[in-house]
């Protein structure tokens, strides 16, 4: 009796740990697998879709756990640091090298990194020097979901519209790079506009922050190895899903190997992102269910099947708007769908759309849902109706601005 007193206990405790995301990411898997025991989703294609989203699941978890390791060594940390005395407290300086650093995490490290990771550093980074926290944050999101259009690896839809156009990581990053360009510099403008003038900062100058030293020297250099190995491999060509997988798995077992000889402890379950591999597996059973039952229809009256200039507007603006009803990821598996395989550039597009333009909403991405998690544990105020009008902004000039430079370069 007490045995089961005690299971009951633990049950009723981890239940309580769950936030409201949380318990929303079980609802999507568990309404996923209802679709498909009641026959609504059939077997054959839930089994295709779950084996088409398998490398991917196995890249995010690897990624996550890399970049976790690295954020506990003092990496991500250590860069924010002299991020801030670099800037020599000139609030123009220390904006372009968040910029920067944001905008390299989210290439090589995918978006969701951006949310989960640079969000606590830019939090804690502010409140050390003093910053207002509001412009640091707001970078840490817009460029988590903007500045991940230039790779496969940058955020999950690449990975997936990389094997739906046959593009390697080089083609692809050759075929996308002046429209991340694009994409980057509109941010900016807006970011600078909207949240990093002296009057929305509230300051001229700010003070840097005393340099922090390193906990552990070796976790350190073998983390930031890792880190290097997993970019490495991603610009030596790797651009399947399963070998962005394997490449990932290598770095952070790399890290895990060195905090399993230096500081065990730090290896806890809670490393594991089952958040993440439970709500990505549970849209892409939600997804197809939809689409058998008319969200097809409906993308295809929004995207249409013209492969020209109108064809690529149209996927863009109906990817945006889909992605701030739903959520980007299963926007774009919808609208790929609609989209003729010949089409590439309107497929492109339709990324650009999931991509720059699920920023209005807190519900756009996954990685704004994150973030929006560590401003609550922060107690960061986020103005909900300032972020929806400014998002609306960056969403209508940044795809405005990028499927140009799409199509001007194709």
């Amino acid at each position: 009796m007490s045995r089961v007193s005690s299971r009951t206990e633990i049950l009723r405790r981890a239940a309580g740990s769950l936030g409201v995301l949380d318990w929303i990411r079980i609802g999507v898997l568990v309404l996923g697998l209802v679709f498909v025991a009641t026959g609504l989703l059939p077997a054959a294609t839930a089994r295709s879709s779950v084996e088409r989203i398998a490398p991917l699941l196995l890249f995010l978890f690897s990624v996550i756990v890399l970049a976790e390791l690295t954020k506990e060594a003092g990496v991500f940390d250590a860069i924010a640091q002299r991020m801030a005395r670099a800037g020599r407290g000139n609030y123009g300086v220390l904006f372009l090298l968040c910029v920067a650093f944001a905008s390299l995490i989210t290439i090589f490290l995918n978006l969701d990194t951006t949310a989960v990771l640079l969000t606590p550093v830019m939090l804690a980074l502010a409140a050390r020097a003093r910053i207002a926290a509001l412009p640091l944050a707001m970078t840490t999101v817009w460029l988590a979901n903007t500045a991940s259009l230039l790779l496969p690896v940058s955020n999950l839809t690449n990975l997936l519209a990389a094997d739906r156009v046959a593009l390697g990581t080089r083609a692809f990053a050759a075929r996308m790079w002046v429209p991340q360009l694009a994409a980057l510099a509109v941010t900016m403008v807006l970011l600078w506009v909207f949240y990093w003038r002296r009057r929305m900062r509230g300051a001229d100058t700010y003070d840097p922050p005393e340099p922090a030293p390193v906990r552990d020297r070796v976790l350190f250099s073998a983390t930031g190895l890792a880190c290097l190995m997993f970019i490495g491999a991603i610009l030596a060509g790797v651009h399947t899903g399963i070998q962005l997988g394997i490449a990932a798995a290598i770095a952070a077992a790399v890290a895990v190997a060195a905090f399993a000889v230096r500081d065990r402890a730090r290896l806890r379950p809670s490393l594991i992102p089952w958040q993440l591999l439970v709500f990505v597996t549970g849209l892409f059973l939600v997804v197809p269910t939809l689409e058998r039952f008319g969200l097809d229809d409906v993308m295809r009256a929004m995207v249409g099947g013209d492969g020209g200039v109108a064809g690529a507007f149209r996927a863009a603006f109906g990817g945006a708007g889909l992605s701030n009803l739903l959520n980007n990821l299963p926007a774009y598996v919808a609208g790929e769908s609609a989209v003729p395989a010949s089409n590439r550039d309107q497929l492109l597009s339709l990324l650009i759309g999931t991509n720059v333009g699920s920023v209005i909403t807190p519900w756009g991405s996954l990685a704004t849902l994150l973030w929006f998690e560590w401003c609550r544990r922060w107690d960061v105020r986020v103005p909900m109706r300032k972020f929806v009008l400014t998002g609306t902004v960056l969403a209508v000039l940044g795809c405005a601005a990028t499927v140009p430079a799409l199509l001007l370069t194709g």
